[in-house]
């Protein structure tokens, strides 16, 4: 028997799974953006420029900046989006950890008897 939908998707993987895989995709999201941002070129001639930013141009044509700036624009805009999906599946496990009691379990121990105490036993002497 198969669930649809969100709550299928839930089942099959559990929460901290998710997190973890769109928490990798963003860090790789965010690598992108600092990549995309340090080849374009800028009007002043600042860090692009001497990062090579006249050798994107070179390499993928007078339109790079076109490009480059949708791409900037494209991954900003996923990465906020990603963002937020990881802030509400950190608040989904919390409060799936909070009714569901996603805490560890107590085990209480039964008290220990004490033993009863013997004395060592005494190596013997030497003739």
């Amino acid at each position: 028997m198969t669930t649809g939908g969100v709550d299928g998707f839930l089942l099959c993987f559990p929460m901290s799974i998710v997190i973890g895989i769109l928490t990798f995709v963003l860090i790789l999201l965010s690598l992108f953006i600092v990549l995309v941002v340090l080849a374009q070129k800028s009007k002043d001639g600042g860090v692009g420029a001497a990062l090579g930013g006249g050798a994107t141009e070179a390499a993928f044509g007078a339109e790079t900046g076109n490009v480059l700036s949708r791409a900037t624009i494209n991954a900003s805009i996923a990465f906020f989006i990603l963002s937020f999906a990881l802030y509400l599946g950190h608040i989904y496990q919390r409060k799936q950890a909070a009714t569901t009691g996603g805490t560890l379990p107590t085990i209480t121990v039964p008290a220990a008897t004490p033993a009863p105490a013997t004395p060592a036993p005494t190596a013997p002497k030497a003739p």
